[in-house]
This record gives C-alpha cells, structure tokens and sequence, in this order.
C-alpha cells in the first residue's frame, strides 16, 4: 500500500470497528488509491476529504519539525466505531474512511484523512465535518510537538 504499514480490522457484519490507525504519515499514493478505488461505485455522486498536514507554527521562537502521535488505541477505535454508526444514521452517506497517523509525521505531511462520500454533495460534506470535528474534541489521540532544537510540548487541539 504504497509504503504504507496498516493493519485493518475489516468493517463486517458483526458490526466491529474498523482500525484507523497507520503507523507513519499518510501517503499522496495512499490518499489517490482510494479515491481512485470509488470510481467503480456509480452510485455515487459527491466525495468530501479533509487531510490534515502538520504546520511548521512557532513556539517561543522555534518551529515545530514534526509531531509524535500516540494514542489509547482500544478507546479510540471504540469511539471512533460509536462516531461512525452515529454519522451513517445522521447523514444519507455511502461509505465513510478514516485514517490517522501515529509515531512521528514531519512537517508537511499528512496525518489525517478523512473520505466521505454520498449520492449527493450536502450529506458528503456534512458527514465530513463533523468526523473531523468529532475525532479531534473526542478521541484519545496526543500529538507531541517536536521542535528544532529537539525540546517537545504537548500540542492542544483547536
């Protein structure tokens, strides 16, 4: 997967959550791959992603480098699942794809993606939001700023 280590839990009939964890940055290769995989489903017609890339902010005049990601994996996938099934009742959309990073993603490079797609471009969108603003107010995911000179903070989510 273009260079890409994920291990996925497939979302199947036992309604079990599905893994959004890679365990690097997210790929341009990756991110073109699945959307080029929703060209066979014609019964869509509108896409909404969001990719969140790591700035290079200021910090006490220094910048940050990269960010660690780390998570409490179990509680994340399990609210990320509880998220999901909410969105998918709220929203008509036809399928819905998350991907976070962890361990270290340098500046640039994306560390969020988000994919939603539906018969109609409102319900894409809508659903894509609010899985943005939902993963970053609720999940249990840390992102260590690591600066130039090496010293590190804890990033706050805005």
């Amino acid at each position: 997967m273009n260079g890409i280590n994920i291990w996925q839990i497939p979302y199947n009939m036992e309604n079990r959550p599905k893994n959004i964890f890679v365990k690097q940055a997210i790929s341009p290769g990756f991110i073109s791959d699945n959307i080029r995989k929703h060209g066979e489903k014609t019964e869509i017609g509108a896409h909404s992603i969001f990719l969140g890339q790591i700035r290079a902010d200021p910090v006490e005049n220094k910048r940050v480098i990269a960010i660690d990601y780390s998570a409490y994996e179990e509680m994340a996938l399990a609210q990320m699942h509880q998220i999901r099934e909410e969105i998918f009742g709220k929203y008509p959309i036809s399928c819905m794809h998350v991907y976070h990073s962890l361990g270290e993603v340098k500046k640039g490079e994306i560390c969020l993606f988000v994919f939603t797609s539906s018969p109609h471009r409102r319900a894409a969108m809508d659903a894509c939001e609010e899985a943005v603003e939902r993963i970053k107010k609720e999940l249990p995911i840390w992102g260590r700023e690591i600066l130039e000179d090496e010293s590190h903070q804890w990033k706050q989510n805005q």
